[in-house]
């Protein structure tokens, strides 16, 4: 978890969570519109992530918009009842994300929590959902201790996770010849997660670690923390983080012309929206991986056009897409148990329905809670390579859904038999 920002004690920490609260509310007010008024009976879930931190674009808004994609594409009723929607910030705060998440099932009468970006809060969050029996379905958080050891029959882990984001780019970097690798992480326990999942598939691929360096989330100046990177004189700088951290440690890496010296930089998270922020020019030549890409068919480009008119032209990325693909399976499993009440049986439903949308295609979710689907290895195109807007990516490889994710025997989940 991130070390807290020192304010001015209780006073400062309650505030912000009233000011969490709050938002809490308003949205609840909106959303409850969008869903054609409150009822006794209804199904109501919120989207918990972060508003306008340094997770913003990697989340943030997106997924209330793919939210209410899914609500409405699914008809806006379940079972016979309406469906509504909540949401609020987080602000990267476990403690905040806790406290929302328990007064939306204690108080509010939310059913299902989705995306959660940040593996502290999202453990935090899945823990409260089993504890009250309630579902929660992780999009944005990506340890993949969520289908590990802190599995939970409450909670499914649909886009993607640490291992499968180490297994898709870190393994395929270093049999290209990327064998030497210096991580520089975010120290929380998603980038914990993610430099232990990466360390071991390259070793497996015959690569080895030289050196890891973290730092906190949201650091602005990472100029240190690349420097020594670079002395590390391994082949490749692996970037453990998201959003604006891992933002940041491009264009300053860019600037210091650690990749014009002949080092490979790889994120091994990064989606659409950073490529975005960068511009082609500085991404360039990177290689990431992800679990959607607008331009990968005729149904995801269907699905980015109508995104983007509901988004203010803003394309979608893949945790976009899971929260959508997972709230219509987490529909399809509450039509057909009857209720949203029992969240451990809703669950058990996600896992015995097939999973098939039109942005992951055909799949499953495994009794850890995994969500198995393709993942796919994309090398950031160069401006003269793009034909237009969010023409980013030129796909590399497309690692099949059995063979993306973790073994599930591997995964010492209490629920794997």
């Amino acid at each position: 978890m991130p070390k807290k920002t020192e304010r001015s004690g209780t006073t400062a920490r309650s505030g912000t969570l009233r000011a969490a609260l709050a938002s809490t509310a308003l949205a609840a007010l909106v959303c409850a519109a969008f869903a054609g008024g409150a009822s006794a009976e209804s199904v109501k879930v919120g989207v918990l992530n972060d508003q306008a931190g340094v997770q913003a674009d990697f989340a943030g808004a997106g997924s209330v918009v793919a939210a209410k994609m899914a609500i409405a594409d699914f008809g806006g009723k379940v079972a016979g009842m309406p469906i509504e929607l909540v949401a609020a910030d987080h602000q990267n705060k476990a403690d905040i994300g806790v406290n929302v998440t328990r007064q939306w099932f204690d108080t509010d009468g939310v059913d299902a929590v989705l995306d959660v970006p940040n593996s502290a809060v999202a453990l935090g969050v899945s823990g409260i959902a089993r504890q009250k029996n309630k579902v929660a379905i992780i999009s944005g958080g990506g340890t993949s201790d969520l289908t590990g050891k802190d599995c939970s029959p409450n909670t499914v882990h649909w886009t993607y996770d640490t291992w499968a984001q180490a297994n898709t780019v870190g393994t395929a970097v270093t049999k290209a010849g990327g064998n030497t690798w210096y991580f520089i992480s975010v120290d929380y326990a998603f980038g914990h997660a993610l430099e232990r999942d990466a360390g071991e598939a390259i070793k497996a691929a015959g690569g080895k670690i030289l050196g890891t360096v973290r730092h906190p989330l949201g650091t602005s100046d990472l100029s240190s923390f690349l420097l020594q990177g670079q002395a590390s004189g391994a082949k490749v700088i692996g970037l453990g983080s998201a959003g604006a951290d891992t933002i940041n440690a491009v264009k300053q890496a860019s600037e210091f012309g650690i990749v014009k010296a002949g080092q490979k930089l790889v994120a091994m998270l990064m989606v659409l929206n950073d490529i975005s922020a960068l511009g082609l020019e500085t991404a360039q030549g990177l290689f990431l991986s992800e679990a959607f890409y607008w331009d990968l068919n005729d149904q995801t480009r269907s699905f980015a056009k109508r995104f983007a008119e509901a988004n203010g032209g803003r394309y979608p990325n893949m945790v976009h897409a899971g929260v959508y693909a997972g709230l219509l399976h987490y529909l399809k499993a509450v039509e057909k148990v009857g209720s949203a009440k029992d969240g451990a049986k809703v669950v058990e439903a996600m896992k015995a329905i097939p999973t098939d949308d039109p942005l992951f295609g055909k799949g499953a979710v495994r009794p850890d809670g995994r969500a198995i689907h393709d993942m796919y290895l994309f090398e950031v195109k160069s401006p003269a390579e793009s034909k237009g807007p969010y023409d980013f990516y030129k796909l590399i490889a497309t690692v099949p859904a059995d063979k993306a994710f973790r073994p599930i025997a591997a995964g010492n989940c209490p629920l794997v038999k």
